[in-house]
């Protein structure tokens, strides 16, 4: 089965980011898909979260 990008609950209109869990954590613009992707290691981004809460 394919990985999928996955985006907020909270996001209505879909102007938000969406998220790739992985190995490595991938993040990208839903308005530039096709844009660049920004990459962190999964302790990163658990501690992104953890100060964004």
């Amino acid at each position: 089965m394919p990985e999928a990008w996955r985006k907020s609950t909270h996001s209505s209109q879909g102007d938000c980011v969406e998220v790739l869990p992985g190995r490595e954590i991938l993040v990208r613009d839903t308005k530039d898909r096709e844009g660049g992707i920004l990459t962190a290691s999964a302790p990163t981004w658990r501690e992104l979260l953890s100060r964004l809460r």
